[in-house]
């Protein structure tokens, strides 16, 4: 255990703040994990559970940080429109920072995503972006709370004395049951569905998604890069996307995955059948297929998040990215997208989570 790197991850049970864990304690950091609730995990060296939307009471159980060296952030609370998204988001991360202002902190790295080039939720591709997204993009017009959130981390910055990092995913692919946004997770369980009921294994989004060039961020690639920016120099004060490195097209993709799971691909209807109208009875059929193959009893909607997915496959417009800022530096991590998918696949099956 290093005493040098102490990591503090805001969102430790989420997707990109339990792979970022996992891979600092592999490397020799102390982890110390922050989240809403209870959280235990073998890689956690101590845990602080805090609604940072509390200020005070985000302050006094900061104080368990004090020895932070680097910290994460890779969390948000959706909100009912984006001006409260701004406002709730922009409160929590000042909390978090006014709560370590005396730590030792070094670097900060800040997790957001596309909607940084894509817009918000209430204002999603009004303007149709450039592709690849250009980490040297402007801003989009309009409230963001992505952008809400680095303001905040670059006032931070410039008042402690520590340099930041911003990281953009696309769609995460990885394992962590309860994240409201897997796509791995989702379409294992849909593809599951299928073959124990017989029902059409459709490809549910856009016909622009469906043959458009786009890409995706396995979780653990997103890991290596925020550490790599934590612990280079040059990386310092520079936003970077990161995505897999390897393009595809859903049209290819989803005859992969039906492979995996010994299914045919249904005809394309040319339009969106979406998985949250698909699988409106999932929630009666999931126990029954539990039940079948003596899987673990967790409820379908904590593994799959049917109107994420829906919102990624049905976009109308090209999403993938270029990654000239970490490219330059040295950041040369590749992952091929299909055995992202296939290893969550293989997990899930292999901790009795879908059948076999």
């Amino acid at each position: 255990m290093s005493k040098q790197n102490v990591a503090l991850i805001a969102g430790a049970s989420g997707l990109s703040g339990s792979y970022a864990g996992r891979h600092l304690k592999d490397k020799g950091w102390t982890v110390v994990t922050v989240s809403r609730g209870p959280f235990d995990a073998p890689w956690s060296d101590r845990h602080i559970a805090i609604d940072l939307g509390d200020e005070a009471a985000a302050k006094a159980a900061l104080a368990g940080a004090a020895d932070a060296t680097h910290v994460f952030y890779c969390t948000w609370s959706r909100q009912p429109n984006e001006d409260e998204n701004v406002r709730v988001n922009a409160n929590m991360i000042r909390n978090f920072f006014d709560g370590i202002a005396g730590a030792p902190v070094r670097h900060a790295a800040l997790v957001t995503g596309l909607k940084h080039y894509l817009g918000s939720f209430d204002d999603y591709a009004k303007v149709k972006p450039y592709t690849p997204f250009l980490e040297s993009s402007p801003r989009l017009p309009g409230p963001n709370f992505y952008y809400a959130q680095e303001d905040v981390l670059f006032e931070m910055a410039g008042k402690h004395g520590f340099t930041w990092s911003v990281h953009r995913p696309h769609t995460m692919i990885g394992l962590v049951i309860g994240n409201f946004m897997n796509m791995a997770v989702t379409l294992a369980v849909y593809a599951s569905i299928c073959k124990e009921t017989g029902r059409p294994f459709v490809y549910p989004g856009s016909p622009e998604q469906y043959h458009a060039v786009t890409d995706v961020t396995d979780a653990r690639i997103l890991a290596e890069q925020l550490h790599w920016a934590a612990t280079t120099p040059a990386a310092a004060n520079k936003p970077f996307n990161i995505v897999n490195g390897d393009l595809f097209r859903w049209t290819w993709l989803w005859q992969q995955i039906a492979s995996y799971f010994g299914l045919a691909v249904a005809d394309y209807p040319g339009h969106p059948v979406p998985l949250e109208e698909q699988m409106a009875d999932a929630p009666l059929i999931w126990p029954e297929i539990v039940e079948k193959h003596q899987l673990q009893n967790i409820p379908v909607s904590k593994l799959a998040s049917w109107w994420h997915s829906d919102a990624d496959l049905g976009r109308t417009l090209e999403c993938f990215t270029d990654m000239t800022n970490s490219r330059t530096l040295g950041f040369s991590a590749y992952q091929q997208t299909t055995q992202s998918f296939f290893d969550v696949f293989d997990e899930l099956r292999s901790r009795r989570i879908i059948p076999a």
